[in-house]
């Protein structure tokens, strides 16, 4: 059986971290346990030399760094995002029109696979604003249980089913939550979770998620199939580099980002500012120059990590047709005439010699020229800070599912990937 060690860490961290917002507070809970000071976007940083630090941007992005003890003269970043496709609850959700049953009323957020989540066990959770005598405050909220379910139209019904049929979210994905006909009902849940009135209940953000739970499966314990594989894998495995190496000479850092999966235009998103206003401030609170700020940036590099499409033992004509890569094949490297990845022969040089040194296999991702792939965060987040970038990632299958399968092995590599480039003794 395959060393299962790394990939089920991942999924224990998974189960336990069901939005984004419990992803970077989970985050936020061990960053603090090993002694990193959190930092507030709305005070003075006041940083030294020696120090660790993160700071969360809207609850759902996080960015964390080590800050050497000698002057540094290039930053190590990672960057992943903390959201996953999903459907998100829209107010006012409670739908009793069957004249018998009440459902949720949803949105999609992101691209999902519709049919995955039908007849799946379903929870709720994110986060809630609760009025307080201080005023509005914010509470994760995780119902962690089985509380709601998509059900799907019986064969007998709609004998089409297997034909391929459009599905209508208004109409066909609406969770079943009871037979209790109150439109109070769901508020009746939030305020009882939360030991608040249901008046003091003032605004939410709150998604499903796959109850289902994550397994390590195969002839040899060779996959993992879990719901949010895209991107908590990179994502989670960036985080546990960042704590368990042992440093360089560089300012390493990781840039978890929201909202990846919808465009990433939001002030926690790729798109916005976070990365560079914080990058900024970290120079001009070591007494950095603005001159050698864009110094340092030219001579540091970003990985961009999000998982990409593993050959499909079902459907191989999707793939490229002289790279085809595999799960556990090793990390992937995404290159992009159309530059949708970032990766170009000076980056994608770095990264090879990288993991090469240090017994990483690799592969190559690039999209069959006549199936247009989608971008991630890398070449969005250039558009405020211009860092020398190599897109990677890992090969999965299922991708945008509510459960997605990868590999046991792939997840000890790219955790070894990260914690090797924290550890280079110097810049590009």
């Amino acid at each position: 059986m395959k060393n299962s060690t790394d990939a089920r860490k991942l999924i224990d961290f998974i189960s336990s971290s069901p939005s984004p917002y419990h992803v970077v507070e989970n985050m936020a809970k061990k960053l603090s346990s090993l002694g990193y000071r959190e930092l507030d976007e709305r005070g003075p940083f006041n940083l030294e030399k020696g120090q660790c630090c993160f700071v969360r941007r809207n609850s759902s992005s996080m960015i964390a760094f080590r800050i050497p003890q000698e002057r540094f003269t290039s930053f190590h970043c990672v960057s992943a995002h903390t959201d996953s496709p999903t459907f998100k609850i829209k107010p006012n959700p409670v739908d009793t029109s069957s004249s018998h049953y009440s459902t949720l009323n949803v949105e999609t957020y992101g691209g999902l696979v519709l049919n995955s989540w039908f007849d799946r066990p379903l929870s709720i959770a994110g986060r809630v604003y609760v009025r307080t005598d201080r005023g509005p405050e914010e509470r994760l909220v995780d119902f962690d249980r089985d509380l709601v379910s998509i059900p799907s139209l019986a064969i007998h019904q709609n004998r089409q089913v297997n034909d391929g049929v459009k599905i209508s979210v208004q109409k066909e994905m609406k969770p079943l939550l009871s037979t209790d006909m109150d439109r109070d009902v769901f508020l009746s849940l939030l305020s009882d979770r939360l030991c608040a009135g249901k008046d003091d209940i003032l605004d939410y953000d709150l998604f499903l998620y796959n109850r289902t739970k994550p397994c390590i499966w195969g002839a040899d314990g060779e996959f993992v199939s879990s719901p949010k594989l895209d991107d908590l894998m990179c994502a989670y495995s960036a985080f546990r580099a960042l704590c368990e190496a042992e440093g360089s000479p560089c300012l390493d850092i990781i840039a978890l980002f929201d909202n990846e999966e919808t465009g990433s235009s939001s002030r926690q998103g790729a798109l916005s500012d976070f990365l560079f206003s914080t990058l900024r401030r970290i120079c001009l609170s070591l007494s950095y120059s603005e001159e050698e700020m864009y110094m340092l940036f030219a001579s540091s590099n970003m990985l961009s990590s999000d998982n990409g499409h593993a050959l499909h033992p079902n459907y191989t004509e999707k793939c490229d047709i002289t790279n085809k890569p595999v799960i556990n094949g090793g990390v992937i490297i995404k290159y992009s005439a159309n530059q949708k990845y970032t990766t170009d022969a000076s980056t994608g040089a770095y990264v090879k010699d990288l993991m090469i040194r240090n017994g990483i296999p690799y592969q190559i991702f690039v999209n069959n020229s006549d199936v247009t792939g989608g971008s991630t965060l890398g070449n969005l987040s250039m558009h405020q800070v211009s860092i020398p970038t190599c897109d990677i990632g890992l090969a999965q299958l299922s991708m945008h599912s509510s459960y997605e399968c990868a590999g046991v092995e792939d997840a000890s590599y790219i955790c070894r990937l990260f914690k090797a480039y924290f550890e280079e003794q110097g810049g590009r």
